[in-house]
């Protein structure tokens, strides 16, 4: 388990991965030196796994299609979900897979160039795996927020104030 100082490392990270050793260092009340090993031990651990720029791709190029698919499994005995999940992580189209409760048991989370190009890989390669009963397919028609970040030009965050 991790300790409260490596905890405020990560979550000066999460919200801006350019943060820099110094500037980490002051804000923890820590030396460079501390901080340095702390990241390197986290990243030793694969608690910190990657320093990601969030960017706003439909600002940039309109050639990428994003879609959901639910997808309902039959687990494998003595691997349970896992080695279906591995099957379909390792696909390129794939960006997340994740575990899911309720009505189906993994969310993949997929891109590809346009609508057919995912319809074909539903259909030729993530449908046809062993285990794999049924998918659902959700196309992403519009991002409004995307990990906390609003990503509408000019968009403020303004919640809305709850009050007793």
């Amino acid at each position: 388990m991790i300790g409260e100082f490596e905890m405020t490392i990560l979550e000066i990270l999460a919200e801006d991965a350019r943060t820099d050793i110094e500037k980490i260092a002051i804000m923890t009340g820590k030396t460079a030196g501390e901080v340095e090993t702390a990241i390197a031990n986290l990243e030793k651990e694969r608690i910190l796994l990657k320093y990601p720029a969030m960017i706003n791709w439909d600002r940039v190029r309109e050639d990428v299609v994003q879609a959901l698919i639910e997808v309902r499994v039959t687990p494998q005995r003595d691997e349970g979900f896992d080695a279906i999940a591995e099957k379909i992580y390792r696909f390129d189209e794939v960006k997340s897979v994740y575990l899911m409760s309720g009505a189906y048991d993994l969310l993949v989370i997929v891109e590809g160039a346009n609508i057919k190009q995912l319809a074909i890989f539903v259909g030729e390669k993530l449908s046809t795996l062993e285990n794999v009963l049924s998918t659902a397919t959700h196309f992403v028609l519009k991002k409004y927020k995307q990990d906390g970040v609003i990503m509408e030009k000019g968009a403020e965050d303004n919640r809305l104030q709850v009050s007793p």
